[in-house]
């Protein structure tokens, strides 16, 4: 069973291979994901990792807390995502047209 988990308070100049090597005491890693700015690309601090055959309250208890560089960060079992919009733009209604002055050009 995979398991993602949530982990925050990340130094800016963590690596994903620091991150990998921190989880691996716990268990197997599957795959990292760094957050990033979308329009400057940087490192958010924070990320999700997505663990193999792990018991949810022993990472959390092992690596909540831990020392990564110069922060302690903060690990918890990932929320599940919330669905995004279905179309592009957000799913934003259409202006009313009924409405003088407001008409869409």
């Amino acid at each position: 069973m995979l398991v993602d988990f949530y982990v925050g308070n990340i130094a800016f100049e963590t690596t994903e291979e620091e991150l990998q090597k921190l989880f691996e005491v716990a268990g197997k890693v599957r795959s990292i994901h760094m957050i990033t700015d979308h329009q400057s690309g940087q490192f958010k601090g924070c990320a999700y990792v997505k663990m193999a055959d792990v018991k949810v309250r022993e990472v959390v208890d092992t690596l909540d807390g831990a020392l990564l560089g110069p922060r302690k960060i903060e690990v918890s079992e990932a929320r599940p995502q919330k669905p995004g919009p279905a179309k592009p733009g957000g799913g934003k209604k259409p202006a009313r047209l009924d409405r003088p002055g407001k008409r869409r050009p």
